[in-house]
């Protein structure tokens, strides 16, 4: 261990749990731990002749502006998502009718599945029951439930 990771784990030892409680006030309890692991990594990894006065002080200010980081990182993956969620939209596309989206949304998860891949994937049967996991017959049976359900949902309204 070098003189600069000395005093990183002797800063690290003294407020370790003190860091992971800041990172959590800053960016939640699911990701604080990662947010402190980078910042040990990043300073680990530049320290060679930083000469550091207060290695507590500075490591909060390092949790600070990795969790500032993370946050903008974070703020950018979700504007990216909602970018291509909005593009991908199942309700945007032209020639869909609200009613049967909602009927949809109403079938099981299995035949919501199915309906999904046989129809909007254009996959055949046994291409459905091979992702799934289940016979081409299966997938017939729920596609045959589907519609007998789809047909009562939409005929009602």
């Amino acid at each position: 261990m070098g003189v600069m990771d000395g005093w990183v784990a002797d800063a690290y030892d003294v407020c370790g749990d003190d860091l992971v409680r800041f990172a959590t006030g800053l960016v939640g309890p699911s990701d604080a731990a990662d947010v402190v692991s980078a910042v040990l990594v990043r300073v680990l990894g530049n320290s060679a002749g930083r000469v550091v006065v207060d290695g507590r002080a500075y490591l909060f200010r390092a949790v600070l502006n990795e969790a500032r980081m993370h946050h903008r990182s974070t703020m950018r993956r979700r504007a990216r998502e909602a970018r291509v969620a909005a593009r991908d939209s199942v309700e945007d596309r032209p020639g869909l009718r609200p009613d049967v989206l909602a009927a949809v949304g109403a079938l099981s998860v299995r035949q919501r599945a199915v309906i999904v891949l046989h129809y909007w994937g254009d996959l055949d049967d046994r291409a459905v029951g091979q992702l799934l996991g289940i016979s081409a017959g299966s997938v017939r049976r729920h596609l045959a439930r589907a519609h007998e359900r789809l047909g009562r949902s939409i005929s009602r309204d």
